[in-house]
């Protein structure tokens, strides 16, 4: 963080915070004006850039911002100690339901780099990370007796991460160019259920 930003009135920083993100999660980086965003926070462009260099430094700083949000907010409510991970995988997903509707400007901002090519290489890696932090949250410490028996339990965990890696891939596609704040995100749970469904009478006793 910036720290002559972090100085700066806290309503004044929610007011950037909140024009910046509304911004570039409605038109992307490239299309972003800041003219717009001084005028939603009410401020002074030379204010703007007294704490920002450039619209870039802005956009980075906004995604440190939304990540620790995310390993905070999000992954710090994930209960995983929840040994069956099929009720795990459903309830992790409903956190992150939740935390969309608490966070949506933080959690579309994050789907816009995620569904576009990330302007920093930086981000490429910081997104790895990320989710690495999340495999662990998902598939450490589960009840490897709720499997059958004759179940390598070890490859068929990777057949489910990589059946929901695949299905989040094919949503990534479904959903580019979408305005994400606009989604009923309802049917995309539900169906994400079946087949978890589906998997548990696979793998599951």
């Amino acid at each position: 963080m910036t720290k002559s930003f972090e100085n700066l009135d806290v309503h004044k920083q929610k007011r950037i915070i909140d024009a910046a993100l509304k911004e570039f999660k409605e038109k992307g980086f490239e299309q972003a004006s800041t003219n717009q965003i001084v005028k939603d926070a009410g401020i002074g462009k030379g204010m703007l850039f007294y704490y920002f260099n450039n619209k870039q430094d802005l956009y980075l700083y906004l995604f440190e911002y939304c990540l620790e949000m995310v390993e905070k907010k999000f992954f710090g409510a994930i209960d995983n100690g929840e040994p069956d991970l099929f009720e795990r995988l459903k309830k992790i997903v409903l956190v992150k339901f939740d935390f969309l509707s608490k966070y949506p400007d933080a959690m579309n901002f994050i789907g816009t780099i995620l569904l576009n090519d990330p302007i920093d290489e930086n981000l490429t890696s910081r997104i790895a990370a990320l989710h690495e932090t999340g495999y662990a949250k998902i598939y450490g410490n589960l009840d490897y007796t709720l499997f059958k028996e004759e179940i390598d339990v070890p490859k068929a965990i990777n057949v489910i991460r990589w059946s929901i890696d695949g299905y989040e891939n094919e949503l990534k596609q479904r959903l580019r160019g979408q305005n994400l704040s606009s989604l009923n995100y309802e049917p995309f749970i539900q169906e994400f259920f079946c087949y978890l469904d589906m998997m548990r009478t696979w793998f599951y006793k």
